[in-house]
């Protein structure tokens, strides 16, 4: 158990320190002129023969949108239809590459404990009991019929602002799982119980993250914040009840806010980090744009 607290808190100090600890000068060497403000113009500069970028602020990247999507003029079958097109155009994405990168190095992180956790969890009864209702929260008909009912409400009630909240939590649903889908098939990794090879990633652990993420755009933090919490509670489930890896997990949540931040920011800022290459390696830049 020692040993599973130590990995852990590796983990956690590994993963926090690579996403939020920012990049600093080195000491003697004189800090960059001030730059105007100007829209989408690189800030970085050069010392000695290197060539430094001021830290990476990913509140640019991660911010709550300035507020919920423009709702539609029309919600029906083959606007919803058509949505899910144009999220597929737009799935391939800086921003989409971000998350699922950061997903992929806390999986990475994670995966040395995935044997401990599972030795842990399962045959628990306390957990057991504890996370049972999970199975069924984060069942893709549970949720696709909350998100129906949201539409159907909606448009009975002529609240295109209501049934566009159903429609987009229908359309985060049908991304993360034909994205879950997808890997599942590719990768082909086993589980837990030996049932079968589709572990990999946590099918509830994407609906119910992109269930989540879309309210979160529609609603803000106030009323998101629980769904983020029963998302979490869900993906967690899964492991008491041997169907998945604790990575399987992780990286499940991470598909699921891929699909529903898709859905719900197309009109999102582009992608304000970039790397370049300059002689002799490479430079990342932040994009600092005029409000």
């Amino acid at each position: 158990m020692r040993g599973l607290n130590h990995r852990c808190v590796i983990a956690v100090v590994f993963v926090v320190s690579g996403v939020t600890a920012p990049v600093r000068a080195q000491t003697g060497v004189d800090q960059p002129p001030a730059v105007a403000s100007a829209t989408a113009s690189p800030i970085l500069w050069a010392a000695d023969g290197i060539v430094f970028a001021p830290p990476i602020d990913f509140t640019q990247i991660v911010q709550q949108p300035a507020g919920p999507p423009p709702t539609p003029r029309h919600t029906g079958i083959k606007a919803l239809l058509k949505g899910l097109v144009i999220d597929v155009e737009h799935l391939p994405s800086r921003e989409n590459l971000f998350w699922a990168g950061v997903g992929g190095g806390l999986a990475l992180a994670v995966h040395p404990l995935d044997d401990d956790i599972n030795h842990k969890l399962v045959g628990n009864r306390t957990a057991e009991r504890i996370f049972k209702p999970g199975e069924i929260v984060g069942e893709l008909g549970t949720l696709l019929g909350g998100a129906s009912v949201v539409y159907a409400v909606g448009r009975l009630k002529d609240e295109p602002r209501e049934s566009h909240v159903g429609m987009d939590l229908i359309q985060s649903l049908a991304i993360s799982e034909g994205l879950t889908q997808t890997l599942k098939y590719t990768t082909r990794r086993e589980r837990p119980d030996h049932s079968s090879r589709n572990s990999f990633p946590s099918g509830h652990a994407a609906d119910t993250f992109a269930f989540a993420t879309a309210l979160e755009r529609h609603l803000g933090w106030r009323y998101a914040g629980p769904a983020y919490a029963l998302a979490s509670y869900v993906a967690i489930s899964r492991m008491p009840a041997n169907r998945h890896w604790f990575s399987d997990a992780v990286f499940g949540s991470a598909v699921g806010m891929i699909a529903g931040r898709t859905v719900t920011s197309r009109e999102a800022h582009p992608f304000p980090v970039a790397v370049t290459y300059v002689p002799g390696g490479a430079a990342v830049m932040y994009i600092r744009r005029s409000k």
